[in-house]
């Protein structure tokens, strides 16, 4: 049993403290820490040890990787508030120079992602094969929905602008959002080809989703959530867009230990577990509606559907 005591000597370190003010702002490898703080990686590893010991971090491994987060929030939490007190005149300016170099690695992280993206815009629906036929998931996504029609459908990471080809004819009006110039140059024209003329595509990042608050009473993010680097953050704001009783669905893997695909295909996270999406949802105001498993491809397929709280068509001030 962890006693306060214990917390205390793990925060008697200015490097520890630091990395808990970084992990704080997004989950992070141990590498990644180790060039935020200019020291080596053995160094930084000792230091996650004596955190994660004491519950203010948490380390989950995905393939040769291991990525650092902050511990339970009951935990956390009175350090993080205290911290914050204490910040109140301004922030140390150590931690302003580590702050910066975030910067450096978040843009380092979204650099490597776009290239890729723009470098393979005209494969993207190939490589999403490499699981169960698109048909079956597509087949799924289609009965968690439902046949009844959607007033406002926004397709996050629309890619080539598959989703808004299936979802859009239920729909009044829909809107693609995507990152790449290409793959909305694709998507223009395959959505032209279908006469969707009604699906809007609009470039813009998923963490800022150009769409005032509570307008859509549908939102999908298929295969697009294992590119985020803070998935929840992503979650959080396509909540925000859903206007009472509204859905999101998210089709994305089970987690896995195909690391190519994170060396040669940029993905960010190999995958996701029911606990880590749920825990999501709950954060974001949404509560769970289904969970579904589509097994048989070298990669294992899950939905979650959940629905924004509130009764449809009442709602708050957009934010």
């Amino acid at each position: 049993m962890t006693t306060a005591l214990d917390i205390f000597r793990a925060l008697a370190d200015a490097t520890r403290l630091r990395i808990l003010a970084l992990v704080r702002r997004m989950e992070l490898s141990v590498g990644e820490l180790a060039q935020v703080l200019e020291q080596s990686q053995p160094r930084v590893s000792r230091h996650v040890k004596i955190l994660c010991d004491a519950g203010l971090t948490e380390r989950r491994k995905e393939g040769s990787w291991v990525f650092v987060t902050l511990g339970e929030s009951d935990r956390v939490r009175p350090i993080l508030s205290a911290f914050d007190r204490w910040s109140e005149d301004g922030v140390d300016p150590e931690l302003e120079q580590d702050f910066a170099s975030l910067e450096a690695v978040r843009r380092d992280r979204t650099a490597a992602a776009a290239q890729w993206f723009e470098s393979h815009a005209g494969e993207w629906d190939a490589i999403r094969s490499l699981h169960i036929a698109e048909s079956e998931v597509e087949a799924a996504m289609l009965e968690a929905l439902g046949e009844t029609s959607l007033s406002r459908l926004v397709d996050i990471g629309t890619g080539t602008g598959r989703i808004l080809e299936l979802f859009a004819p239920q729909s009044d009006s829909a809107i693609g959002i995507d990152r790449s110039s290409e793959m909305l140059r694709l998507a223009r024209a395959k959505l032209s080809e279908r006469g969707l003329t009604h699906a809007e595509l609009r470039q813009a990042d998923f963490y800022a989703l150009p769409i005032a608050g509570e307008t859509a009473d549908a939102a999908v993010l298929h295969h697009v959530l294992h590119f985020a680097q803070q998935p929840e953050s992503v979650i959080a704001e396509a909540a925000r867009v859903l206007e009472p009783g509204g859905r999101l669905l998210i089709v994305d893997f089970a987690p896995h230990q195909r690391e190519e695909l994170r060396t040669r295909d940029a993905h960010a996270r190999l995958g996701f577990s029911d606990e880590q999406v749920l825990g999501w949802f709950v954060e974001a105001g949404l509560f769970p509606v289904r969970t579904e498993t589509l097994e048989g491809g070298e990669l294992t397929v899950k939905l979650w559907l959940g629905r924004k709280a509130g009764q449809p068509g009442i709602k708050r001030n957009a934010a």
